[in-house]
Protein backbone atom coordinates (compact mmCIF):
# COMPACT_ATOMS: atom_id res chain seq x y z
CA UNK A 1 0.00 0.00 0.00
CA UNK A 2 2.92 2.22 0.90
CA UNK A 3 4.21 1.97 -2.62
CA UNK A 4 0.89 2.40 -4.13
CA UNK A 5 0.54 5.92 -2.73
CA UNK A 6 3.79 6.76 -3.52
CA UNK A 7 3.55 5.93 -6.30
CA UNK A 8 -0.09 8.30 -6.80
CA UNK A 9 1.66 11.28 -5.28
CA UNK A 10 4.60 10.76 -7.74
CA UNK A 11 2.13 9.97 -10.27
CA UNK A 12 -0.10 13.04 -9.62
CA UNK A 13 2.56 15.82 -9.36
CA UNK A 14 4.19 14.91 -12.89
CA UNK A 15 0.72 15.10 -14.34
CA UNK A 16 0.31 18.50 -13.05
CA UNK A 17 3.62 19.06 -14.76
CA UNK A 18 2.97 18.33 -17.26
CA UNK A 19 -0.39 19.50 -18.30
CA UNK A 20 0.86 23.05 -16.82
CA UNK A 21 3.24 22.28 -20.26
CA UNK A 22 1.07 23.56 -22.67
CA UNK A 23 4.47 23.70 -25.17
CA UNK A 24 5.53 20.17 -24.51
CA UNK A 25 1.93 18.95 -25.14
CA UNK A 26 1.30 20.87 -28.40
CA UNK A 27 5.03 20.02 -29.86
CA UNK A 28 5.05 16.34 -28.39
CA UNK A 29 1.64 15.69 -30.64
CA UNK A 30 3.05 17.49 -33.94
CA UNK A 31 5.56 15.10 -35.64
CA UNK A 32 2.49 12.02 -35.46
CA UNK A 33 -0.08 14.57 -36.69
CA UNK A 34 2.14 15.63 -39.03
CA UNK A 35 3.32 11.77 -40.68
CA UNK A 36 -0.88 11.52 -40.60
CA UNK A 37 -1.12 14.56 -42.74
CA UNK A 38 1.48 14.96 -45.02
CA UNK A 39 3.03 11.31 -45.63
CA UNK A 40 -0.92 9.37 -45.12
CA UNK A 41 -1.90 10.68 -48.41
CA UNK A 42 0.88 9.52 -50.60
CA UNK A 43 -0.12 5.88 -49.56
CA UNK A 44 -3.42 5.92 -50.87
CA UNK A 45 -2.95 4.71 -53.94
CA UNK A 46 -0.29 2.35 -52.97
CA UNK A 47 -0.69 -1.31 -53.12
CA UNK A 48 1.11 -1.84 -49.68
CA UNK A 49 1.40 -5.68 -49.99
CA UNK A 50 -1.20 -6.54 -46.64
CA UNK A 51 -5.02 -6.66 -45.99
CA UNK A 52 -6.80 -3.59 -45.52
CA UNK A 53 -6.78 0.23 -46.67
CA UNK A 54 -3.58 1.98 -46.53
CA UNK A 55 -4.93 4.06 -43.21
CA UNK A 56 -4.84 0.68 -41.54
CA UNK A 57 -1.39 -0.11 -42.26
CA UNK A 58 -0.11 3.66 -41.38
CA UNK A 59 -1.96 4.69 -38.27
CA UNK A 60 -1.11 1.39 -36.46
CA UNK A 61 2.17 1.92 -37.84
CA UNK A 62 2.24 6.37 -35.82
CA UNK A 63 1.11 4.51 -32.52
CA UNK A 64 4.08 2.34 -32.28
CA UNK A 65 6.23 5.13 -33.54
CA UNK A 66 4.39 7.41 -30.60
CA UNK A 67 4.95 5.15 -28.20
CA UNK A 68 8.86 4.30 -29.34
CA UNK A 69 9.82 7.89 -29.70
CA UNK A 70 7.65 9.22 -26.84
CA UNK A 71 8.83 6.49 -24.60
CA UNK A 72 12.30 6.84 -25.16
CA UNK A 73 13.04 10.42 -24.78
CA UNK A 74 10.98 10.89 -21.31
CA UNK A 75 14.26 10.50 -19.63
CA UNK A 76 15.80 13.81 -20.72
CA UNK A 77 13.21 15.65 -18.42
CA UNK A 78 14.55 13.49 -15.42
CA UNK A 79 17.60 13.87 -16.30
CA UNK A 80 17.48 18.02 -15.72
CA UNK A 81 15.85 17.25 -12.58
CA UNK A 82 18.78 14.85 -11.62
CA UNK A 83 21.37 17.93 -12.77
CA UNK A 84 19.43 20.32 -10.70
CA UNK A 85 19.03 18.82 -7.18
CA UNK A 86 15.41 18.28 -7.21
CA UNK A 87 15.47 14.37 -8.06
CA UNK A 88 18.15 14.56 -5.05
CA UNK A 89 15.79 16.18 -2.70
CA UNK A 90 13.31 13.76 -3.56
CA UNK A 91 15.40 10.78 -3.10
CA UNK A 92 15.82 11.76 0.94
CA UNK A 93 12.21 11.89 1.60
CA UNK A 94 10.14 8.89 2.84
CA UNK A 95 8.97 8.04 -0.85
CA UNK A 96 9.50 5.07 -2.33
CA UNK A 97 12.49 4.94 -4.82
CA UNK A 98 10.67 2.15 -6.72
CA UNK A 99 7.34 4.96 -6.94
CA UNK A 100 9.61 7.74 -8.05
CA UNK A 101 10.24 5.71 -11.47
CA UNK A 102 6.61 3.83 -11.51
CA UNK A 103 5.11 7.30 -10.64
CA UNK A 104 6.81 8.86 -13.84
CA UNK A 105 6.35 5.88 -15.67
CA UNK A 106 2.06 5.96 -15.33
CA UNK A 107 2.22 9.79 -16.18
CA UNK A 108 4.12 8.87 -19.62
CA UNK A 109 1.47 6.07 -20.11
CA UNK A 110 -1.48 8.45 -19.29
CA UNK A 111 -0.24 10.76 -21.61
CA UNK A 112 1.05 8.71 -24.72
CA UNK A 113 -2.52 6.72 -24.76
CA UNK A 114 -4.16 10.34 -24.94
CA UNK A 115 -2.44 11.27 -27.66
CA UNK A 116 -3.00 7.87 -29.70
CA UNK A 117 -6.61 8.93 -28.97
CA UNK A 118 -6.31 12.25 -31.19
CA UNK A 119 -4.56 10.32 -33.72
CA UNK A 120 -7.03 7.40 -34.14
CA UNK A 121 -9.85 10.42 -33.87
CA UNK A 122 -7.55 12.08 -37.20
CA UNK A 123 -6.94 9.02 -38.50
CA UNK A 124 -10.64 8.22 -39.02
CA UNK A 125 -11.45 11.92 -40.46
CA UNK A 126 -8.52 10.87 -43.18
CA UNK A 127 -10.12 7.93 -44.22
CA UNK A 128 -9.16 5.62 -41.41
CA UNK A 129 -11.91 2.29 -40.76
CA UNK A 130 -11.01 -0.07 -37.38
CA UNK A 131 -13.64 -1.94 -34.76
CA UNK A 132 -14.00 0.08 -31.75
CA UNK A 133 -12.64 -3.40 -30.12
CA UNK A 134 -9.42 -3.16 -31.92
CA UNK A 135 -9.10 0.17 -31.22
CA UNK A 136 -8.92 -0.51 -27.93
CA UNK A 137 -6.56 -3.24 -28.29
CA UNK A 138 -4.12 -1.12 -30.38
CA UNK A 139 -4.42 1.31 -27.53
CA UNK A 140 -3.45 -1.64 -25.32
CA UNK A 141 -0.43 -2.46 -26.68
CA UNK A 142 0.36 1.10 -27.13
CA UNK A 143 0.16 1.25 -23.26
CA UNK A 144 2.74 -1.85 -22.95
CA UNK A 145 5.38 -0.48 -25.12
CA UNK A 146 5.11 3.21 -23.96
CA UNK A 147 5.40 1.47 -20.03
CA UNK A 148 8.30 -0.38 -20.75
CA UNK A 149 10.64 2.07 -23.05
CA UNK A 150 9.66 5.01 -20.04
CA UNK A 151 10.77 2.76 -17.28
CA UNK A 152 14.16 2.50 -19.65
CA UNK A 153 14.43 5.84 -20.70
CA UNK A 154 14.61 6.93 -16.87
CA UNK A 155 17.31 4.35 -16.00
CA UNK A 156 19.40 5.69 -19.19
CA UNK A 157 18.85 9.22 -17.79
CA UNK A 158 20.42 7.79 -13.99
CA UNK A 159 23.45 6.72 -15.65
CA UNK A 160 24.25 9.46 -18.16
CA UNK A 161 25.79 13.10 -17.15
CA UNK A 162 24.61 15.21 -19.97
CA UNK A 163 21.61 16.17 -22.42
CA UNK A 164 23.81 15.33 -25.23
CA UNK A 165 25.21 12.20 -24.28
CA UNK A 166 21.60 11.13 -23.47
CA UNK A 167 20.30 12.03 -27.29
CA UNK A 168 23.04 10.54 -28.65
CA UNK A 169 22.53 6.88 -27.27
CA UNK A 170 18.56 7.16 -27.69
CA UNK A 171 19.41 8.33 -31.07
CA UNK A 172 21.72 5.42 -32.11
CA UNK A 173 19.43 2.61 -30.71
CA UNK A 174 15.77 4.32 -31.64
CA UNK A 175 16.67 5.16 -35.28
CA UNK A 176 17.56 1.86 -36.66
CA UNK A 177 14.77 -0.38 -34.12
CA UNK A 178 12.21 2.37 -35.80
CA UNK A 179 13.43 1.93 -39.67
CA UNK A 180 13.25 -2.19 -38.99
CA UNK A 181 9.94 -2.56 -37.37
CA UNK A 182 7.89 -1.55 -40.58
CA UNK A 183 6.05 0.99 -38.72
CA UNK A 184 5.06 3.55 -41.95
CA UNK A 185 5.58 1.11 -44.51
CA UNK A 186 5.07 -2.72 -43.81
CA UNK A 187 8.31 -5.18 -43.90
CA UNK A 188 6.50 -6.89 -46.82
CA UNK A 189 7.66 -4.15 -49.42
CA UNK A 190 11.77 -5.09 -48.16
CA UNK A 191 13.85 -7.25 -49.97
CA UNK A 192 14.55 -10.55 -48.49
CA UNK A 193 17.82 -9.89 -46.19
CA UNK A 194 16.10 -6.32 -45.03
CA UNK A 195 12.50 -8.34 -43.55
CA UNK A 196 14.82 -11.03 -42.23
CA UNK A 197 17.18 -8.51 -40.45
CA UNK A 198 13.61 -6.85 -38.93
CA UNK A 199 12.52 -10.09 -37.61
CA UNK A 200 15.14 -9.58 -34.82
CA UNK A 201 13.10 -6.45 -34.00
CA UNK A 202 10.58 -6.72 -31.18
CA UNK A 203 8.77 -3.64 -32.64
CA UNK A 204 7.97 -5.33 -35.83
CA UNK A 205 5.80 -7.95 -33.93
CA UNK A 206 3.97 -5.30 -31.67
CA UNK A 207 3.52 -3.20 -34.91
CA UNK A 208 2.12 -5.95 -37.12
CA UNK A 209 -0.55 -7.43 -34.07
CA UNK A 210 -1.86 -3.62 -33.70
CA UNK A 211 -2.45 -3.78 -37.70
CA UNK A 212 -3.91 -7.34 -37.03
CA UNK A 213 -6.55 -5.67 -34.49
CA UNK A 214 -7.53 -2.53 -36.19
CA UNK A 215 -8.81 -5.28 -39.42
CA UNK A 216 -10.71 -6.79 -36.71
CA UNK A 217 -8.49 -9.90 -36.42
CA UNK A 218 -8.24 -10.55 -32.26
CA UNK A 219 -7.02 -14.44 -32.29
CA UNK A 220 -4.72 -15.51 -35.06
CA UNK A 221 -1.19 -16.43 -34.71
CA UNK A 222 0.00 -12.66 -35.40
CA UNK A 223 -1.68 -11.04 -32.67
CA UNK A 224 -0.78 -13.88 -30.22
CA UNK A 225 2.95 -13.65 -30.97
CA UNK A 226 2.81 -9.72 -30.78
CA UNK A 227 1.05 -9.90 -27.38
CA UNK A 228 3.52 -11.95 -26.32
CA UNK A 229 6.72 -10.81 -27.37
CA UNK A 230 5.40 -6.94 -26.08
CA UNK A 231 4.90 -7.95 -22.54
CA UNK A 232 8.17 -9.93 -22.29
CA UNK A 233 9.79 -6.83 -23.37
CA UNK A 234 7.64 -4.56 -21.10
CA UNK A 235 8.81 -7.00 -18.36
CA UNK A 236 12.51 -7.12 -19.29
CA UNK A 237 12.92 -3.31 -19.73
CA UNK A 238 10.65 -2.34 -16.50
CA UNK A 239 13.38 -4.82 -14.42
CA UNK A 240 16.46 -3.43 -16.73
CA UNK A 241 14.79 0.31 -15.95
CA UNK A 242 14.46 -0.38 -11.97
CA UNK A 243 17.79 -1.74 -11.59
CA UNK A 244 19.31 1.09 -13.10
CA UNK A 245 16.72 3.57 -11.65
CA UNK A 246 18.61 2.22 -8.73
CA UNK A 247 22.58 2.31 -9.68
CA UNK A 248 23.39 6.31 -10.58
CA UNK A 249 26.23 7.15 -12.12
CA UNK A 250 27.81 10.26 -10.71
Amino acid sequence: MTLLAHTGIVFGRCLRSTLRSKTNLFFGMLQPLLFLALFGPLLTELDMGVSGSSWQTLVPGVLVQLALLGGSYVGLGLLMDRNLGVLDRMRVTPVSPLALLLGRTLRDVVQLVAQSVLLVLLGLAFGLRAPLLGVLFGLLFVAVLAAALSALSYGLAMNVRTPPEFAAIANTAGMPLMLLSGLLLPMTLAPGWLAGASRAVPFRYTVDAVRQVFLGHYANATVAVGAAVTLALAALCLMGGARLFGRVRG
